[in-house]
């Protein structure tokens, strides 16, 4: 089975087994908005064998109507998921990642901005 993935419309593919040389850089950086739904959410609760309202109040910050997961900042202008293993390198929450997570890194933001994915992701390669 491989690990490389291609999504019609973007003309780089990701290669899975390169997420283990880079230490999260998709996880960690600048800050911003990692969104979450309801059913997200309730799967999340599930995943961690709590509540929807202990989720809410631990890992949640809502911004507007939507809700984004918390980040912890590590310096100045550096961040990382609250769910990011810093010791392990790794999403703790990985089976129950909301799909922002799921989809990187073929958002639409990239087909534009394509240098700036090859920059921050190493398993992203030319088709």
């Amino acid at each position: 089975m491989s690990n490389i993935f291609k999504k019609e419309g973007f003309d780089f593919s990701f290669d899975a087994s390169g997420c283990e040389s880079c230490g999260g850089r998709c996880c960690i950086g600048e800050s911003g908005y990692i969104w979450i739904n309801k059913s997200e959410i309730e799967n999340l609760a599930k995943h961690l064998n709590t509540t929807i309202e202990e989720v809410g109040q631990k890992y949640l910050m809502k911004i507007g109507y939507k809700y984004s997961i918390k980040e912890i900042q590590l310096q100045k202008d550096n961040y990382a998921c609250v769910f990011f293993d810093l010791n392990k390198k790794q999403c703790s929450i990985y089976e129950a990642r909301p799909t922002q997570c799921r989809t990187f890194p073929f958002w639409d933001y990239f087909k534009e901005n394509k240098e700036e994915v090859f920059k921050e992701c190493p398993a992203v390669k030319n088709i």
